[in-house]
């Protein structure tokens, strides 16, 4: 009987002495999630401003309408790929935003950017002629 109680101590001994090295794998999986998502929503901001940019040198006549088309596809396809990617890694987060929905869950998010975007003065982007509904 004594060497059952002495086995059962030993192993709960162990489970509590290995808890903060099984714990920590996982905090240091977050954190890298933590720093890999800030990396993209910077490149997001990044890829945004290329697209402000390709938009106004359009409009400046440094770009014709069939090369800010192609570029415009090309930026705007490598910025959704940077939001299913952050989606990806928000979606594994615990507590995180998703793209879809603010911090309470209702896209509030969504229209506190664009109100912001009117305060700012920028422009509401164009509607594309090249769009086609499918």
């Amino acid at each position: 009987m004594a060497f059952v109680l002495i086995v059962v101590v030993l192993v709960i001994v162990v489970v509590l002495v290995s808890a903060p090295l099984r714990g920590g794998r996982t905090e240091a999986v977050e954190r890298r999630e933590q720093i890999e998502l800030a990396d993209l929503e910077a490149a997001k901001e990044a890829k945004y401003r290329e697209i402000r940019d390709a938009e106004m040198d359009m409009r400046t006549g440094k770009l014709s309408a069939e090369d800010h088309r192609a570029l415009d596809r090309t930026l705007r396809g490598e910025a959704i790929q940077l939001l299913r990617r952050i989606d990806a890694i928000a979606g594994r987060m615990p507590g995180a935003t998703r793209l879809d929905e603010g911090a309470d869950g209702t896209g509030a998010d969504v229209a506190s950017d664009e109100a912001d975007a009117a305060e700012a003065g920028e422009p509401e982007p164009a509607p594309r002629s090249d769009a086609t509904v499918g």
